[in-house]
């Protein structure tokens, strides 16, 4: 079921739902350039197997308000999941993959909020990630600034992206990534000035209030990493279970980055197992 929910002054969040209602809460936050349907089969299995879960997307991609101010900082995006969950009324178990990691990070470390909060999953990112993988990220998604001519020529082109994953075939999917314009070229479907006020900041100084944070964090916690990954290396995984001292950690061989899209069955697992275990 799809839903909007009305976060401030006419700011939408795009959510799915699944389950019912009365079961645990878990949120899925997605990562930067995805959209919440990235998170489809993995919701659609843990609602199943008792919980409640609502995917949406991130301001600024999908069907979620896209900010005239370029306002896209983590702790913008911590705001929004502060007023979602003040709406819901409800503690959540948190999932975050990579820019949906970081704000979840943000949030439960944030006193104030914390209680909103009953675990928390990192989804291959940790405090501070790796300056040369997050660059590829950025570059992936600054390119094709004049679209796609088909979703094949945009399926060509992620897959140079991720040489590790088989080419999808049906392509029917990539329409919930890509709007098509008047122009009837397809375009990625996030906010281009999500990318400039990112490129601008330096990579210490904008990370830093995650080292914060995550010497506050109280909650159960699980760090999950895909075994081929460049942007949670083994020095900033090692740098997290310093700072979160009482997190468990699972490695998932063979996936990169994107551990749900590359090992979805593996994932949807080991998230499942710690949210039963911490429910």
């Amino acid at each position: 079921m799809e839903k909007v929910f009305e976060i401030s002054d006419g700011n939408n969040l795009a959510a799915s739902i699944f389950g019912n209602e009365k079961n645990p809460l878990v949120i899925f936050l997605h990562g930067g350039g995805q959209t919440r349907f990235a998170w489809d089969n993995a919701a659609e299995i843990i609602s199943a197997k008792g919980f409640y879960v609502i995917t949406y997307d991130l301001r600024g991609h999908g069907n979620s308000f896209w900010s005239k101010a370029g306002h896209y900082s983590i702790k913008d995006h911590k705001e929004d999941l502060a007023a979602l969950l003040k709406a819901l009324n409800k503690p959540a178990n948190l999932v975050g993959a990579s820019l949906g990691g970081m704000t979840s990070l943000l949030f439960v470390g944030d006193e104030k909020l914390s209680s909103f909060c009953k675990t928390l999953i990192m989804v291959d990112i940790g405090v501070y990630p790796n300056q040369e993988g997050s660059e590829k990220i950025l570059n992936f998604m600054s390119s094709a600034q004049d679209g796609f001519g088909s979703l094949e020529e945009a399926a060509d082109h992620i897959s140079k992206f991720l040489p590790h994953r088989n080419k999808p075939k049906d392509l029917s999917g990539l329409n919930k990534n890509l709007r098509k314009k008047d122009d009837n070229r397809f375009y990625w479907h996030w906010d281009p000035k999500f990318l400039a006020g990112r490129k601008e900041k330096n990579n210490k100084e904008y990370f830093k209030p995650l080292e914060e944070a995550a010497i506050n964090i109280k909650q159960p916690t699980l760090l999950i990493r895909g075994a081929l990954s460049d942007v949670l290396t083994d020095e900033d995984k090692n740098f997290f279970l310093e700072k979160v001292k009482h997190a468990e950690f699972e490695e998932i061989e063979n996936a990169a980055h994107m551990v749900a899209g590359d090992k979805n069955d593996i994932f949807q697992e080991a998230v499942y197992n710690f949210l039963k275990k911490h429910n």
